[in-house]
């Protein structure tokens, strides 16, 4: 990941309190995202560089907590940022630094999203138990036996993996990346779906058994980006934090979260995000809303200028608001 090149913040991050806190949460891919966000932001901030000014704070949040349980289920949207945002607006942490999938696009009043980094591979991945093989690169899920058991507690994997193949049975599994490695290896379901940026985050890619195209499994909206939150007021922080904001994260990042923000679906809808920059500077951007059973799924693509993001997204969601049962977005 490297930052666009940047404009030296205008004012010196040292007439601050020192040190500078940062909230994360504790899980190991959580860190290593904060640990090179600070070490990017010294790289592009000169004053910053050989000082000792961050204190990293470590926050349990409920989706970390609550392990036995799918996120639909102990409230969904926000449950990875929820304990984050009330040390951020009662000054504990001065900023945080989240998974973008997992920032909810409405954000609590007095704080706002301040920097998006350069997004990591956004692809989804088959990890594969020892009776699975890829057999044909065009069929991604041919490798998956008839009547399968796959681990995954996310709703869009289940809806897309489902419509594609009915046969198969979804068993939620919760907990870091480790632990539903774990959980595949003890054999308690024959293959799992996770992230290829967290992978390759924590120097894991070589586990990713079959890496999926973005249109045969639409990503997340925000998958595979850092988004940094700051107090609104904190003007000093929102200008440092400029320097490293990545054009083209922003841009995908905007029309995604536009999109999801107009379907406004509960946590228990299906909705996938996947927006892109073509060679000629145009803005593709992919989504897709389902049913968690696989039975109903539409996907509907709309490109333009990637200034028109925020359009491009509030747009799609709105068709593919329009031409959804009105059950799957109640």
């Amino acid at each position: 990941m490297n930052a666009a090149t940047p404009h030296r913040p205008t004012v010196a991050p040292h007439r601050r309190p020192l040190p500078l806190r940062v909230g994360t949460r504790r899980s190991p891919l959580a860190l290593v995202q904060t640990r090179f966000f600070l070490h990017l932001l010294s790289t592009f901030c000169p004053v910053l560089r050989g000082l000792d000014v961050f204190e990293e704070h470590a926050i349990d949040t409920t989706g970390d907590i609550v392990q036995d349980r799918r996120l639909a289920d102990i409230g969904g949207k926000g449950l990875f940022a929820k304990e984050i945002h009330e040390a951020l607006l009662d000054g504990r942490v001065d900023f945080a630094v989240h998974s973008l999938k997992d920032l909810e696009t409405e954000l609590p009043p007095g704080i706002v999203l301040a920097c998006t980094l350069k997004r990591e591979d956004a692809r989804d991945t088959l990890i594969l138990g020892p009776n699975c093989h890829p057999v044909d690169p065009a069929d991604p899920f041919a490798c998956l036996p008839a009547g399968a058991t796959i681990g995954t507690s996310s709703v869009r994997r289940q809806a897309q993996l489902l419509h594609a193949r009915p046969d198969l049975q979804v068993q939620s599994i919760r907990g870091n990346v480790q632990t539903r490695l774990n959980k595949l290896e003890a054999g308690e379901c024959a293959a799992t779906l996770l992230a290829l940026a967290g992978l390759r985050r924590l120097g894991m890619a070589d586990r990713a058994s079959v890496i999926l195209d973005p249109e045969a499994m639409v990503p997340s909206a925000g998958q595979g980006i850092v988004g940094i939150t700051v107090r609104a007021n904190d003007l000093a922080l929102r200008d440092m934090l400029s320097a490293i904001e990545s054009p083209e994260a922003k841009a995908v990042s905007t029309a995604e979260r536009a999109m999801l923000a107009e379907l406004d679906g509960s946590c228990r809808t299906p909705i996938g995000g996947h927006a892109r920059l073509l060679p000629n500077g145009a803005l593709h951007l992919t989504g897709l809303v389902a049913r968690a059973d696989g039975s109903f799924l539409l996907k509907r693509a709309l490109h333009g200028h990637s200034d028109d993001a925020a359009r491009i997204g509030a747009e799609l969601g709105a068709s593919l608001r329009a031409d959804c049962p009105r059950d799957i977005l109640a």
